[in-house]
C-alpha cells in the first residue's frame, strides 16, 4: 500500500512539474532593430529659462517576436537642455525594455535652455541612442535657441534697446511720470497672461513702415500661430499722452485697454496710427471711463468680441478698418458703443457723456447683419453724445440717419480678398475705392497722408489701406 501511495505522489509531482512547465510560453526574441516615426525632433525657436511645448515620436518593434532593447539614453545627459520621458518614465537612461511583437511605444521630449548671453539665435542638438542586439541607433534632438531681456514686475523707462527680444512675464510697467520708448524692430513677446501696463507714464511705440514694433505670446511653436488669449495686452490706465507706430498686436486677450484720461492731458490718452490689433481672445482696443483714443490707418480685426469696445469714452478713428470675422466661431459686432462708465474709486456704475465719438472714411464690417451697436442711455438731463459717423462703409440692419451719419455706404460687399485669411485688402472695383474724403481732418498733414502700406492717398479710399 505504503508502495502505490510514493508511486502516485511520484506520478502527480510529474503531471504538476509538466504542467507548471507547460503554461508558461518561451519567449524567443528578435535579432532585428527598430523602426522609427521620426529621425530627427525639431523645435522652432525657444527662449532662454521658458520651457517649450512637448513633442514626442515612436519606436516600433516591425518583427512578429519581441525585441529587448539593452539601452535607451539621452547622450547629453544631466548637462542636457532636453528632458526625455519613455513609456511613462522620466530620466536619462532606461535599460531592459521589451516591446512585443508589432508594437511601439512613446517617448515625449521637451527643452528648457539657459541664458547664453548672445544676441544671436543659437542651434543646440543632443541625440537619444537605442541600443538594440548592440547595435546603436539615433533620434536627433535640435532646437533653436534665443536668449531675451527678461522682465519680470519692473519698472521701465528710457529706451529699450532693439538688438535682442523682450520677453514679459506677469508685467512690466511704466510708472507715474515715467516715459518709456520702444524702437522700431522691436520684437516683445509676453509669457502667459502677460501685461505691459502704463500707469500715469507715457508709452511711446515708434515703429516705421516694414519695421514694425510685433507684440505676440512668447510660445513661437507653429500651432502657437493664431492661438488667441496668450497673453492680456496693453493696459493704459491715467495715461500720460502715449503714440502708438507701426506695431502690430495679435493673439492677447484686450490688444489694448485704455481706462481713465491724465487729468493734465490735453490731447489724447493713446494716439495709435499704421497699427493692426488681431486674434485677441475678447477686444481689439476697450476704451473705459473718460479715456480718449485717436486712430489712423488701423486694422482691428478677428477679435473674438468687439474689434472695438466703447465704455463711455471719446474716440476719434479715421481711415480704418473695423472688422468682425471672429476666429472662434461666437461673433459680436464689430463696434460695440455705450455711455456706460465704471468708476475706480468708488468702484461703481454709472451714465456719462461721450464728447466726441468720430469714425470717418473707414469700414465697419464683418459677418454680423448688425456690426455696430449704439447703446447709449439717458437717465435725466445733462449728458452729451457728439457722434460723427461719415464716409464710411458700414454693414448694419438699422440705417442710421441724422447729420451725424452722412455720406456712408450701407451693406455693400467691401470686396476683400480673402477674409478667412485674414487678408482685408480689397479689389479696385470695391466701394471702398474712393469713397473717402479730404475734407475730413486727420493726424498727420494732407502732404504727409498715406495708407498703412506706404502709398500716398490721392482718391482717399475708405478703410486703412489705399490702392491705386
Amino acid at each position: 500500500m505504503l508502495r502505490v501511495l510514493i508511486s502516485f505522489f511520484c506520478f502527480g509531482a510529474l503531471v504538476s512539474l509538466v504542467t507548471l512547465t507547460s503554461c508558461k510560453k518561451p519567449v524567443f526574441f528578435s535579432n532585428g532593430n527598430l523602426a522609427f516615426s521620426t529621425d530627427t525632433v525639431m523645435f522652432d525657436t525657444v527662449f532662454t529659462t521658458i520651457g517649450s511645448t512637448t513633442k514626442n515620436f515612436k519606436f516600433y518593434n516591425n518583427d512578429s517576436r519581441t525585441v529587448a532593447i539593452e539601452q535607451i539614453e539621452l547622450m547629453g545627459g544631466s548637462d542636457s537642455p532636453f528632458r526625455i520621458n519613455v513609456d511613462g518614465l522620466s530620466g536619462l537612461s532606461f535599460t531592459d525594455i521589451e516591446v512585443e511583437g508589432n508594437d511601439s511605444l512613446y517617448v515625449f521630449v521637451e527643452v528648457t535652455l539657459d541664458v547664453n548671453a548672445s544676441v544671436n539665435p543659437m542651434v543646440i542638438e543632443d541625440s537619444i541612442r537605442f541600443r538594440t542586439n548592440g547595435v546603436d541607433q539615433f533620434v536627433v534632438l535640435t532646437i533653436w535657441g534665443q536668449d531675451a531681456y527678461f522682465h519680470y514686475k519692473d519698472s521701465n523707462e528710457g529706451v529699450w534697446p532693439n538688438d535682442k527680444p523682450h520677453v514679459i512675464y506677469n508685467y512690466a510697467g511704466v510708472d507715474e511720470d515715467k516715459t518709456l520708448t520702444i524702437q522700431k524692430n522691436t520684437q516683445i513677446y509676453m509669457h502667459k497672461d502677460a501685461l505691459l501696463i502704463v500707469y500715469r507714464g507715457t508709452l511711446n511705440i515708434e515703429g516705421e513702415l516694414n519695421e514694425e514694433v510685433t507684440i505676440q505670446g512668447d510660445r513661437l511653436e507653429a500651432e502657437y500661430d493664431d492661438v488667441a488669449g496668450q497673453f492680456y495686452g496693453i493696459y493704459f490706465q491715467e495715461a500720460r499722452e502715449s503714440k502708438i507706430n507701426y506695431c502690430n498686436i495679435k493673439n492677447g486677450t484686450a490688444g489694448i485697454h485704455v481706462i481713465e484720461d491724465h487729468p493734465a492731458n490735453t490731447g489724447y490718452t493713446v494716439t495709435m496710427t499704421n497699427s493692426q490689433i488681431t486674434n485677441c481672445a475678447r477686444y481689439g482696443a476697450i476704451l473705459y471711463s473718460g479715456a480718449k483714443l485717436e486712430a489712423e490707418n488701423c486694422i482691428l480685426a478677428k477679435n473674438f468680441f468687439h474689434a472695438l469696445a466703447v465704455y463711455q469714452a471719446d474716440f476719434n478713428l479715421n481711415h480704418c478698418h473695423l472688422l468682425g470675422y471672429s476666429a472662434s466661431g461666437e461673433q459680436t459686432p464689430a463696434v460695440g458703443i455705450s455711455n456706460v462708465g465704471y468708476d475706480l474709486s468708488t468702484q461703481e456704475y454709472y451714465y456719462g457723456s461721450i464728447n466726441e465719438g468720430a469714425i470717418t472714411n473707414s469700414i465697419i464690417y464683418g459677418d454680423l447683419d448688425q456690426e455696430l451697436v449704439l447703446d447709449t442711455v439717458y437717465p435725466g438731463t445733462g449728458l452729451t453724445f457728439n457722434f460723427d459717423f461719415r464716409y464710411n462703409l458700414i454693414r448694419s440692419e438699422t440705417i442710421q440717419s441724422g447729420p451725424e451719419f452722412s455720406n456712408n455706404i450701407w451693406n455693400d460687399d467691401p470686396l476683400f480678398v480673402s477674409p478667412s485669411n485674414g487678408d482685408f485688402l480689397y479689389y479696385s472695383v470695391s466701394p471702398m475705392h474712393e469713397a473717402g474724403s479730404v475734407t475730413i481732418p486727420n493726424n498727420v498733414p494732407e502732404s504727409q497722408f498715406i495708407g498703412i502700406r506706404g502709398i500716398v492717398r490721392t482718391g482717399y479710399d475708405q478703410g486703412a489701406y489705399e490702392i491705386p
